[in-house]
């Protein structure tokens, strides 16, 4: 049902932006709207408070977002409201987000390694990707992790590459034990 509903209004959000020759603008309308959500909890609460009616919540999304986003954000706004859908938002606006990246095929990477990569390792990754998929552009967020050993793991949608030493390892690890039962098996 989450993913229905996030799918259902992020695509007639997303329709509207586009039709409007005004994707960009609304794609910064919601992030600025995913960025107050997130950085006060308390709007949440207020919002999925059942003692509260429709009425009263609609009035706080008008009055928070109204002239500071384009009026069918806040029309979007308010309809998930007044469906009782608000606890999904954040899943439609991230929805939104995720389908106007892919419109502009711009791509997110995470990229986890052993060690820190210095600013030209990075560009290296970052232009290798480029080379290798059909993204014209990458949001690129870094990790660390020693028990990586060595190598990395990219993680790109659902596609993940995983060159790390520790999977390698693992892989090693793994036929030397079949070996070691077919060795048994034929002894037997």
């Amino acid at each position: 049902m989450a993913k229905l509903v996030s799918k259902t209004y992020g695509d007639a959000l997303f329709e509207v932006a586009l039709e409007s020759g005004q994707l960009d603008a609304y794609l910064e309308d919601v992030s600025g709207v995913r960025l107050a959500i997130k950085e006060n909890p308390e709007f949440s609460k207020l919002m999925g408070n059942p003692r509260i009616g429709k009425e009263e919540k609609i009035k706080v999304i008008e009055s928070i977002f109204k002239g500071k986003v384009s009026g069918e954000l806040v029309g979007l706004l308010r309809m998930i409201v007044d469906k009782n859908h608000f606890d999904e938002v954040e899943h439609v606006l991230d929805y939104f987000v995720n389908r106007v990246k892919e419109y502009k095929k711009i791509g997110t990477a995470y990229v986890t390694t052993a060690v820190e990569l210095s600013e030209s390792q990075k560009i290296a990754v970052k232009e290798r990707l480029l080379e290798i998929t059909e993204y014209v552009n990458y949001e690129m967020h870094y990790a660390v992790d020693a028990a990586l050993i060595g190598g990395m793991v990219i993680r790109i949608g659902d596609r993940v590459v995983d060159s790390s030493v520790r999977t390698k390892l693992y892989d090693l690890t793994r036929e030397l034990s079949k070996i070691q039962l077919k060795a048994g098996e034929c002894a037997s």
